[in-house]
């Protein structure tokens, strides 16, 4: 079956791609919004007598295209260069040092060290909200942050699972990729929410000398409302397949799903962190309301996450489960990807060696 092909470097080949086109996304729906502003404001503020405003939008258009793609490139510059600043401060992450955390800071080098990574920086975000995530683009920049109720709450197995899942986030260009993610939107994002808040203000003139402005600001809006949609479906279009994988490099490192397990069940429900925009919550551990919201989410719910790794990682739910997703049925159909990667990725344990053997 094609499905079973389908595995952790399936993923991270997937993910260099995605970015690539993510990026040329990017490009295409600035072209559009900025088209379709043009159409707006001179729909509205009239264009020189004997010219159509879609003619004239559309010979300026053409003439600021090299200036409109050079600050394109110079955002996507910035946004890899800064990314991990601009995640801090609108979080509230704090990077802290190794005399600070060292128990949290052994952890994060003995798993990176097992699996021949650079140890990423460590940040620490003040919520009683139990979180955590990876953000960076490159060695250099990646950092591993967890809010303190996370610390607080979880014992330190529990803890390690948490990292092990963010670095292989990383090792997987998960973080890229959402970084890519988060820019495109912030940008779309923040010019469609402009345009439409002041949608109210603007009067169509019925002055024969903006004949077809009325369409061309029709048409304007039109396009920026495909350009801030499609920012918005970029989100939601990011494969879910890459939490099941990050679980299962996380079984991978700590050979505990019993402490994922755990992790999750304790963590469900409390994620939110107050105040952090939704792009940095895409990138959390847990960012899902485990209900008719799940359909529009950018991760699995914690039930099917929690069902795959008792189902494939040999985990165990705990005696006294808390507070959390439903009950786990074992009858319950695997997500594909929890079943592909059972017999071809991490998710497969090594047979019990013989009796006597």
């Amino acid at each position: 079956m094609p499905g079973e092909a389908f595995g952790l470097y399936t993923h991270q080949r997937n993910n260099r791609t995605r970015s690539i086109a993510l990026i040329i996304g990017l490009f295409l729906m600035v072209y559009l919004t900025v088209w379709g502003i043009m159409l707006v404001g001179y729909g509205y503020a009239g264009v020189p007598r004997g010219r159509t405003v879609l003619s004239f939008v559309n010979q300026r258009f053409w003439s600021w295209l090299p200036f409109i793609t050079l600050a394109t490139g110079a955002w996507v510059f910035i946004g890899f260069r800064i990314n991990v600043r601009l995640i801090e401060a609108v979080s509230g992450a704090e990077g802290v040092t190794r005399e600070a955390q060292p128990k949290l800071y052994r952890m994060l080098e003995n798993l990176c060290i097992s699996r021949g990574m650079v140890t990423p920086k460590l940040a620490i975000i003040q919520s009683d909200a139990l979180n955590a995530f990876a953000s960076g683009v490159n060695d250099k920049q990646f950092t591993v942050t967890l809010t303190t109720g996370l610390i607080e709450q979880l014992n330190d197995a529990e803890i390690e699972a948490v990292i092990a899942h963010e670095l292989t986030h990383i090792r997987n260009g998960d973080v890229r990729l959402m970084v890519i993610a988060v820019v495109i939107a912030g940008i779309i994002s923040f010019v469609g929410e402009v345009v439409f808040r002041n949608l109210g203000r603007v009067r169509i003139s019925s002055d024969g000398d903006k004949k077809g402005s009325g369409f061309a600001i029709i048409l304007g809006f039109a396009v920026i409302a495909v350009a801030w949609l499609l920012a918005v479906l970029i989100r939601l279009s990011l494969s879910r397949a890459r939490e099941y994988l990050a679980d299962a490099g996380a079984v991978e490192l700590t050979k505990n799903p019993d402490a994922m397990i755990s992790a999750l069940l304790k963590i469900s429900g409390r994620a939110d962190i107050d105040n952090v925009p939704s792009g940095v919550m895409d990138m959390c551990f847990e960012n899902d309301p485990d209900d008719f919201a799940d359909l529009f989410s950018t991760h699995p719910s914690v039930t099917k996450r929690v069902q795959a790794l008792v189902q494939t990682a040999g985990g165990r739910l705990p005696p006294e489960a808390p507070p959390g997703p439903p009950k786990i049925s074992e009858r319950q159909p695997l997500p594909e990807i929890a079943q592909t990667s059972a017999t071809h990725g991490p998710w497969s344990r090594p047979a019990p060696p013989p009796a006597g053997g």
